[in-house]
């Protein structure tokens, strides 16, 4: 499908790339990373452990020119972003990103410097300094985590080349693969007609509800893939063998263990998750075996994963999505209503879909304006209304941030918890739209979307998740040809899926096009997705019970998610995430959708 959408504005941050403000913004920011460093090292050569007051006067100051640099930073990675990501041909843009990268890698190489400097003064003085400093103090999490996190740093002179190597290593692959992969475009036939599409509109095509173009889709995206198989795996080695190289260097216990400090969360909590999800798997296939008997099958091909089912000639327009999304976020809190209204009306979201265009979704926050902007690529689908409420999701975490006057550091909040909004916004608008109709067609409609969604967040991800544990751990031997990713990919979809599909038909190039492969800076960007469903899963039955006042406490965990480890901020709800339990007893909540469905 194709539906009008519009673009985003940032001109109320930037006139243009060229403008004098944006020009000028540059400057303070090389300038504002200048003084940091030249603080920074008085600050180490003050001796202040000892004297806890000169030490919180410095710590202090040294959050408060972190932040200021953070929120200038924000801003300008987030309108150069807007640039490179909705328009990959963007020359002028892309040049000035990369001079802003080579500019940024300072601030990376200073957080470093500041982490190492916390490591030498330990946590009990952080803490006896932190009393006496107001903005210390307001950062006290803030500071403990970064003496913790000492303890995984090279030598200085080893970090600092790090950062300065990876634009030329892992980071580049990471953008090469990107470039690549939203300038790809296939020549498709659809509705009579012989169309030019980008990969991201191709991909969308597996939820068309005619299976001979569903299954052309996919073979032409296999076509595709298969023609850049040999340079996306040369990326994919690239990134993958810097981490590994680094992770080493820095002490970590393995791949994963790095992840799991930037999510905030411990082993405990991973492995209570993860078993949880390998327990729903036969669920899951009941599910799929049932969605295949539905559309006349005995199996279903990959192409048949997300094809529609029930009433599927609803095609939303861009109004009637807006209005969809503002009336349902109302009936549960007002404040939230209006903020996604101001979304659609301030246009902070770029929904068309067009050439040299990123595929998927995202949301950014705009530190600076103290607004959010949202990239989508709309198709009149149910699906793509989902999507949109799930990322003004993120939009209003920001916006909770925002009010309660949250610092940037205080913001920064790990992906594990940065899914709870989105994901909530997302289940608000499924479980309104079945509350909506009593239409036995339309209900089979929706509740396939919520299962197909459930079923990529908990199966899918899993399968990634052993993949790319795979690729680490094979990666540390040898560089690993396409052909030997291709079938890392395969058989960890084959032990997720297992009989719930057909085995002959799977997507071994699922690695192509997954930007979360190609982080440099962060690896297993994947079970962050599972814990956000099945968090927000809990929470949203928590707000069942409770009603209207379930809202203020929810709102202060989305202020707050910066400030403290998962486990804590859970454990305001009274839920322990250190249990199967808790985990298990969401995923039988979808177990329930799953019943329904598998019902009609």
């Amino acid at each position: 499908m194709s539906v009008s959408a519009p673009r985003w504005d940032l001109t109320n941050v930037y006139p243009a790339l060229d403008s004098k403000q944006f020009k000028s913004a540059i400057k303070k920011y090389k300038s504002l990373l200048d003084e940091l460093e030249a603080f920074l090292k008085k600050a180490e050569k003050a001796n202040a452990k000892t004297d806890p007051k000169k030490l919180g006067k410095l710590l202090g100051e040294s959050t408060e020119r972190f932040n200021e640099v953070f929120e200038l930073g924000g801003t300008l990675s987030a309108y150069l972003y807007s640039f490179i990501t909705t328009d990959s041909r963007n020359k002028d843009a892309m040049r000035t990103f990369s001079e802003f990268q080579q500019m940024s890698v300072q601030g990376s190489i200073l957080q470093t410097k500041f982490t190492a400097w916390a490591g030498t003064l330990g946590k009990p003085a952080i803490k006896k300094a932190t009393k006496t400093n107001a903005s210390a103090k307001a950062h006290e999490f803030i500071l403990l985590e970064s003496a913790e996190q000492a303890k995984y740093l090279m030598s200085e002179a080893e970090e600092v080349l790090a950062a300065e190597l990876t634009l030329s290593g892992g980071s580049a692959f990471g953008k090469l693969q990107g470039t690549l992969t939203s300038q790809m475009t296939v020549d498709f036939e659809l509705d009579g007609e012989v169309k030019k599409m980008p990969m991201p509109a191709l991909i969308n095509l597996r939820s068309h509800p005619d299976e001979s173009v569903r299954r052309r889709g996919y073979e032409a995206e296999n076509i595709a893939w298969a023609g850049v198989q040999e340079t996306l795996a040369a990326c994919l080695n690239g990134v993958k063998g810097e981490t590994l190289i680094l992770d080493k260097k820095r002490g970590r216990e393995d791949n994963v263990h790095a992840s799991i400090d930037s999510a905030r969360m411990d082993r405990a909590t991973l492995e209570a998750m993860l078993g949880a999800m390998r327990d729903s798997f036969p669920m899951f296939r009941r599910y799929y075996k049932h969605k295949a008997k539905l559309i006349g099958k005995e199996k279903l091909a990959w192409w048949d994963i997300s094809a529609p089912l029930g009433k599927t000639d609803k095609v939303y327009s861009w109004d009637e999505a807006r209005d969809f999304i503002v009336e349902n976020f109302n009936k549960f809190s007002p404040e939230l209503g209006a903020f996604a209204k101001r979304t659609f009306d301030e246009n902070w979201i770029d929904g068309e879909q067009r050439e040299g265009k990123r595929g998927g979704a995202f949301c950014m926050g705009v530190p600076a304006m103290k607004e959010s902007r949202i990239l989508a690529n709309f198709d009149g689908s149910f699906d793509q209304v989902s999507t949109l409420a799930h990322e003004i999701g993120h939009a209003f975490h920001n916006e909770c941030a925002y009010k309660a006057n949250k610092t940037e550091l205080q913001q920064f909040t790990p992906m594990t918890l940065a899914e709870t909004a989105s994901i909530m916004c997302e289940t608000i608008a499924t479980e309104a739209a079945l509350e909506k109709t009593t239409d036995k067609q339309e209900v089979l409609a929706i509740l396939e979307a919520q299962m197909n969604n459930a079923s990529q967040v908990v199966v899918d991800i899993y399968s990634r998740y052993l993949f790319e544990k795979e690729v680490f751990e094979r990666r540390a031997n040898s560089e690993l040809s396409a052909d030997e990713i291709n079938d890392i990919m395969e058989r960890a979809q084959k032990a997720t899926y297992g009989d719930g599909l057909d085995e002959k038909f799977l997507q071994k190039y699922m690695w192509t096009w997954k930007p979360h492969y190609y982080s440099a800076g962060f690896s297993f960007y994947n079970y962050p997705y599972a814990f956000g469903l099945l968090f927000a899963t809990g929470l949203y039955a928590i707000y069942q019970k409770r009603g209207a006042e379930f809202v203020p406490a929810y709102k202060e965990l989305l202020a707050t998610t910066g400030e403290a480890n998962a486990a804590e901020l859970a454990d305001k709800f009274g839920i322990n995430i250190r249990t199967k339990k808790f985990w298990a007893d969401s995923l039988a909540i979808i177990g329930k959708r799953a019943d329904r469905f598998c019902e009609l």
